[in-house]
């Protein structure tokens, strides 16, 4: 099975283009790391995100068991090298074939983005804030890809080799 893996800061678009490339690829199953950790009120510790990679390679795993699934789409921000590999090495365990790409974009565009986007509860200054400052650390990536010209339909075809 392949599965798509999308980092990237938040805001920078993962969700939206994780949703696009879903949509245009039937049988593919959207997997939001996020909601593999959605604890009231949020905690984002080294236990909780042990729990959500525990979590999302279940989901992946029982996704590969189902003969109406294809591929997968897994989009998550991993801002800590011990998530990834974790998450490389569960992936390798599934015998899943894998595509990652980290989205970036320069400040001005991420904050446009931010402010265009009224559907999400964390889109607050304060986080804003913390996205701005993780964008040189993710440009730092190997599979970093600026998508800040890119229309949403552009990085989908990107990412899947359209």
């Amino acid at each position: 099975m392949r599965v798509y893996v999308i980092n990237g800061p938040m805001g920078v678009g993962k969700t939206v283009t994780g949703k696009a490339v879903a949509e245009r690829n039937p049988g593919t199953a959207f997997i939001d790391g996020d909601w593999c950790m959605d604890i009231h009120p949020f905690v984002g510790n080294r236990e909780t995100k042990a729990m959500a990679i525990d979590n999302i390679l279940h989901m992946i795993g029982n996704y590969q068991k189902c003969s109406e699934c294809k591929m997968v789409v897994l989009v998550w921000l991993m801002d800590d090298q011990w998530v990834l590999r974790k998450i490389r090495d569960g992936l390798a365990a599934l015998q899943a074939e894998v595509k990652s790409v980290t989205l970036i974009c320069d400040r001005e565009i991420l904050i446009r983005r931010w402010k265009n986007d009224h559907n999400c509860e964390w889109r607050t200054d304060q986080w804003l804030e913390v996205s701005l400052a993780s964008l040189p650390h993710f440009a730092s990536m190997k599979d970093a890809v600026d998508t800040g010209n890119l229309t949403v339909d552009q990085i989908a075809d990107m990412i899947v080799g359209e």
